[in-house]
C-alpha cells in the first residue's frame, strides 16, 4: 500500500473519531452562545457607573421597575411588590361585572395559571380597574369561576393606587370613563425577578397566551442562568 493511501485512511479515521466530539461541542457550547433574552420595557437609563466587558469599560443601564404598592387579595390580605419578590409574574387589569372581554382574558390566565401550577417561579396577580364596587368579598366570589390556586391573586384597593400602578408601573392605561365605563388594557403583562416589564401580550388572543407560554421558559431560562450576575 503507497504512502498517500495510508495518510488519507489515518485522516478518514481521525474526522470518524473526532465528529461525534466536535457536534458535541457545537451543542453544548455554542448552542448556549445562540441564547437571546427577552427585551426590557420602559424608559432607561445610562449610569455613571460602568462594568467591564472583554477589557472595556461599558456603561450600565438602569431599566423602568415597578414602584412598590399595597393592595389587598380576595381573602383580604396584604399584598405588595414584595410579595413578588425572587418570583416571575403575569399582571392584567379587568373587573368583576365586565361583559365580555375580562372574562375572556381571565379564562386564558386561568389556563396559564393551570399550565404553571406546579412551577414556584411563576404567580399571576389580575387587579380590579373598579375597586367601588369590586371589595374583597366581591373578588372571591368572581374567583369562584375559575380552580382556587394560591398562585393566582385578585387584587383591589384604592382608585389612586391602582390607577398610578397601572400608568407608571405597568405602562398601560387604567381610569374611569363613565358611571358603568372604564378604560383599560387587555394585555398581559410579564415581570421579571427584578421587576421589569419583559413582555406585552393581548389577553384575547390565543396567539399571543401561547407566546407568553413560551416566553415565560424563556425568562425562567434566563432568571436561572443570571441569578449570580450583579449587572443582570
Amino acid at each position: 500500500m503507497s504512502k498517500p493511501s495510508i495518510i488519507k485512511k489515518i485522516l478518514i479515521l481521525v474526522i470518524i473519531l473526532a465528529l461525534p466530539g466536535f457536534l458535541y461541542y457545537l451543542l453544548t457550547v455554542k448552542g448556549k452562545n445562540r441564547y437571546h433574552a427577552l427585551p426590557k420595557f420602559g424608559p432607561k437609563v445610562v449610569a455613571r457607573t460602568t462594568h467591564r466587558v472583554k477589557g472595556k469599560d461599558i456603561p450600565d443601564t438602569i431599566y423602568h421597575t415597578l414602584g412598590n404598592f399595597r393592595l389587598y387579595d380576595q381573602d383580604g390580605k396584604p399584598v405588595s411588590l414584595t410579595s413578588f419578590d425572587n418570583k416571575i409574574f403575569v399582571a392584567n387589569f379587568f373587573y368583576t361585572h365586565c361583559p365580555t372581554v375580562c372574562n375572556q382574558m381571565n379564562a386564558n390566565v386561568d389556563s396559564l395559571v393551570q399550565a404553571w401550577a406546579k412551577n414556584k417561579m411563576v404567580y399571576f396577580a389580575s387587579v380590579t380597574v373598579d375597586p367601588a364596587r369590586d371589595s374583597v368579598k366581591a373578588l372571591k366570589t368572581y374567583m369562584g369561576r375559575f380552580k382556587s390556586t394560591p398562585k393566582w391573586a385578585f387584587l383591589t384597593g384604592d382608585t389612586t393606587t391602582i390607577y398610578a400602578l397601572a400608568r407608571h408601573g405597568f405602562l398601560v392605561n387604567a381610569l374611569k370613563a363613565g358611571n358603568d365605563d372604564f378604560i383599560y388594557s387587555d394585555k398581559l403583562i410579564l415581570i421579571d425577578q427584578r421587576k421589569r416589564i419583559r413582555g406585552y401580550y393581548s389577553g384575547t388572543s390565543a396567539a399571543d397566551v401561547t407566546r407568553l407560554n413560551d416566553e415565560i421558559k424563556v425568562l425562567i431560562k434566563e432568571e436561572l442562568l443570571n441569578r449570580e450576575d450583579p449587572l443582570y
